[in-house]
C-alpha cells in the first residue's frame, strides 16, 4: 500500500490537476492513501474534501515580494514550515510527495528531499512558478502540461484533466449540448468564457460586438462569470449564462472559442480540439501569454493582446475568422496535434517512476 502526499493548492490551477492525479490513483490502486498537503485560505481547503480526501493544513507562507520586516522573517519561518512538513510526513509514513505548485509545495519539496522520500512534480503553467523551479532541482521525476515550459529534468506529461472532460466525445454530445443551452443547430457557436470569475475587459468587448458577430451567421455562448455586470441582452442568438456547472457541454457546443489563456483552459481546448483566440491577462509572470504558445505555433489558435481586443478588431480579424469555416476546420485540426487526454495516466506514470526509481532523489 502506497503513501501519497500531494502538494498544491492556492488556485484551481493548482487543485485541479491535483485531484485529477488523486482521483486517477485511487482507480489504479484502490488501496492507496492519499493525503493532501495546503493551506485554509486557498481552494483546496473547499474542494479536496468534498472530493472525500484529507487535507492536511500548514500556515500559508507567501515569498515576500518586497525588502520588510516580512523578508527578514521569512527564513526563520519557511525553516519552521519544513519541518512541520518533516513531521508530516514522518507521522503518516509518506512514500512520495507528489507537487503542483503554490506556497506549500516548495516547502514538501525540501521536506521530502531531507525525509529521503521520493518527489514527482507537475508543472502546469509553461513559465513555471518558484516552487516548481525549486522542486525540479531536487528530483529527476517533472512532468510539464506544457512542451515548451523550461526545467531541469522536463518531461511533457500534459494537464491531468478532469474525468468529465477527458472522457468527453464531441461530437456524439454536440445535440445535448446546443439543446442544454438552448442554442440552434442551425449555426456554428461561438464559446466565450473568461473563467468561474470572468473576465471583465473580454465581456465588454463581446458584447459591444455581439451583433456584428451574429451578422457573420454564429451565435454566441457567453459564460460572463458570477461578477459580471453586463445587462441582459435581447439579441437572438445571444445565451448569456453568468456560470456553468456543465462546461463539457459548452465545450462540445463550440466551434470557435475566445478566452483567456490559463494553463486549464488551453489545455482543455487543445484535447478536445477546440481553436480559440486567446486574450491573457497579464498576470503572475505572464504564464498565460506562454500558455497559448505552443498551440498558436501549431496554428490551432489566434493571440491578441487585451487592450487590443475591441470591438474593432472582432470586425477587422474575428469576422473575417468566422466567415471562414474551412480555416476554423484546419484550425480544430491543429488544435488536436497539439493536445492530450491522457495527462492524469501520464502524470501518475511518472510518479510510478518516481517510487520505483533508487535514484529518484538524485539532482
Amino acid at each position: 500500500m502506497t503513501r501519497y502526499l500531494l502538494a498544491g493548492g492556492g488556485t484551481a490551477g493548482h487543485v485541479n490537476p491535483l485531484l485529477a492525479v488523486a482521483d486517477r490513483i485511487v482507480v489504479r490502486e484502490p488501496d492507496a492513501v492519499i493525503l493532501v498537503l495546503g493551506t485554509a485560505e486557498g481552494l483546496e481547503s473547499r474542494l479536496v474534501p468534498a472530493r472525500g480526501y484529507e487535507l492536511l493544513v500548514v500556515p500559508r507562507l507567501p515569498f515576500p515580494r518586497r525588502p520588510n520586516l516580512e523578508i527578514l522573517l521569512f527564513p526563520v519561518r519557511f525553516a519552521h514550515l519544513v519541518a512541520q512538513i518533516r513531521g508530516l510526513v514522518r507521522e503518516h509514513r509518506i512514500d512520495v510527495v507528489v507537487g503542483f505548485g503554490g506556497y506549500v509545495s516548495a516547502p514538501a519539496y525540501l521536506a521530502a528531499r531531507r525525509e529521503k522520500v521520493a518527489i514527482a512534480i507537475h508543472e502546469a503553467n509553461a513559465r513555471p512558478g518558484m516552487a516548481n523551479r525549486l522542486g525540479a532541482r531536487l528530483t529527476r521525476f517533472v512532468g510539464t502540461a506544457f512542451r515548451s515550459a523550461r526545467l531541469p529534468h522536463a518531461r511533457f506529461v500534459g494537464m491531468p484533466l478532469r474525468q468529465e472532460i477527458e472522457s468527453l466525445d464531441r461530437p456524439i454530445v454536440r445535440r445535448e449540448a446546443l439543446a442544454f443551452f438552448g442554442l440552434s443547430p442551425a449555426r456554428p457557436t461561438l464559446l466565450v468564457t473568461g473563467g468561474s470569475q470572468g473576465a471583465k475587459h473580454v465581456n465588454e468587448t463581446v458584447y459591444a460586438a455581439a451583433a456584428t458577430i451574429i451578422g457573420a451567421g454564429w451565435q454566441i455562448l457567453h459564460v460572463t462569470g458570477e461578477r459580471s455586470e453586463l445587462p441582459p441582452t435581447e439579441l437572438a442568438n445571444y445565451v448569456m449564462v453568468p456560470y456553468c456547472d456543465r462546461m463539457d457541454l459548452a465545450l462540445a457546443a463550440a466551434d470557435l472559442a475566445v478566452a483567456r489563456a490559463g494553463a486549464a483552459t488551453v489545455s482543455e481546448f487543445s484535447a478536445l480540439g477546440v481553436p480559440a483566440v486567446y486574450v491573457p491577462l497579464a498576470i503572475g509572470n505572464g504564464e498565460q501569454q506562454h500558455n497559448a504558445r505552443d498551440v498558436v505555433a501549431a496554428g490551432g489558435a489566434l493571440i491578441v493582446e487585451n487592450a487590443v481586443f475591441t470591438p474593432q478588431w472582432i470586425l477587422d480579424r474575428l469576422v473575417p475568422l468566422l466567415e471562414d469555416r474551412a480555416l476554423i476546420a484546419g484550425m480544430a485540426a491543429r488544435t488536436l496535434s497539439v493536445g492530450v487526454l491522457d495527462g492524469a495516466d501520464r502524470m501518475v506514470d511518472l510518479v510510478g517512476d518516481a517510487l520505483a526509481s533508487t535514484v529518484g532523489l538524485s539532482t
